[in-house]
């Protein structure tokens, strides 16, 4: 809905078919989230090589929406910017560094648990 507007929200499936468009629209456009989705499919493969636990796939599975969750909001923030702030301004940009900073910091603790999760299902 439109701030201002008086039209109704979408339905239900209309919004879910947004998201799926701006799912799409995030996978054509935007290199870090086809390396995080590659990430996440290597991740995945290797929990099955191992042979993953339940609660092993589900901290897997968890670490991988949430991290791939984070760059699509990154890319919104950043797009945000662009359009807002067409022309160089240091605070757009410090605001985009920052943005990819959250995501940055994010993937590096998703790493550690990463390399913990599979230590351990191939060690213990």
């Amino acid at each position: 809905m439109i701030p201002g507007s008086n039209s109704d929200h979408p339905s239900f499936r209309r919004s879910f078919l947004f998201a799926i468009q701006g799912f799409r629209t995030a996978v054509r456009s935007e290199r870090n989230i086809k390396v995080m989705l590659a990430a996440g499919a290597c991740a995945i493969v290797a929990g099955l090589i191992v042979q993953l636990d339940a609660l092993s796939w589900a901290i897997v599975l968890l670490c991988c929406g949430v991290v791939i969750s984070a760059e699509l909001v990154n890319t919104a923030i950043e797009t945000t910017i662009d359009l807002v702030s067409p022309e160089f301004h240091p605070l757009a940009g410090r605001a985009k560094d920052i943005a990819a900073a959250a995501v940055w910091v994010l993937a590096t603790i998703v790493a550690i648990v990463g390399i913990i999760v599979f230590v351990r299902a191939i060690f213990f």
